[in-house]
Order: C-alpha cells, then sequence, then structure tokens
C-alpha cells in the first residue's frame, strides 16, 4: 500500500510498485538484480521500500520495454540519463537505431504473412490424413 509519510515522500512496496507500473514483482527484482533499477532501502523487517525516483525509473523501463528496446539498449539510454550528460542527438541516435530493427521486424512479419497464406490456401480443410500445410513444415 502507498504511504505518504510525514516529509511528503512517497513509499511503496513492491506489490504497490508493481502495480502502479504494471511490472511483474519477479522483474522488478531481476532488474535490481542487473543493476536497471538499483537496489532500496529495506525496512527493519527487511521488506523493500521503493520512492518516487524508483517508480519514474521503473516506468521508464517499462514503457522502454513496451516499445521493445533491449535490455542492452534500456541499460544505454538509462547511462546517458543517469550521468545527466547526454544530448538529445545521442538518444535519437539508439532510437533510430531501434526504429531499423522494429521496421526489419515488420519486413520479416509481412515475408511470414506471405509464407503463412500461401501455405494456407494450399490446404483443403478437408478430414484426409494428409496435409500440405505439414508437407511444406517438414520440408529439408
Amino acid at each position: 500500500m502507498a504511504k505518504i509519510t510525514k516529509s511528503r515522500a512517497l513509499t511503496l512496496s513492491i506489490g504497490e510498485l508493481s502495480k502502479r507500473t504494471g511490472c511483474n514483482i519477479e522483474t522488478i527484482r531481476f532488474y535490481e538484480k542487473i543493476g536497471i533499477l538499483p537496489s532500496p532501502p529495506r525496512t527493519a523487517g527487511g521488506h523493500r521500500v521503493y520512492g518516487e525516483d524508483h517508480l519514474k525509473r521503473l516506468t521508464f523501463v517499462r514503457r522502454c520495454r513496451d516499445l521493445g528496446f533491449t535490455l542492452d539498449e534500456v541499460r544505454a539510454l538509462l547511462s546517458l540519463v543517469d550521468g545527466g550528460d547526454y544530448t538529445c542527438a545521442e538518444i535519437e541516435k539508439i532510437t533510430l537505431e531501434h526504429l531499423g530493427e522494429v521496421r526489419q521486424k515488420i519486413s520479416d512479419l509481412k515475408k511470414l504473412e506471405r509464407v503463412l497464406k500461401e501455405m494456407a490456401s494450399q490446404c483443403s480443410g478437408g478430414t484426409v490424413p494428409e496435409c500440405p500445410i505439414i508437407d511444406a513444415l517438414s520440408k529439408i
């Protein structure tokens, strides 16, 4: 449950952080383990206590991942932001490289669509055990 303390600092449990960001609890722990999300302080009982910075950073990471950025690309973006000495051109470069990868995937998916459509068109949908789709998939 989110709480506002007297100092007005936001404190979140891992479950609340998960709900607010839509990020699975195990994924949050993984991001901590690999250093994408800094480890939060812990209560005397050992429970993680996340703050506003964790929420913002995890939201950023989640949006990047939703857009298909790899963990290495996310790490590169974060290293620029964390250093505080980045330019828009550096961010643009990473983004344009990713855009190129996305365009290649779209091209590959269009080819895949054509192949699957052609395979499906060869099938009569009948009840015979011979199937041109299986035959096409089995070709060496």
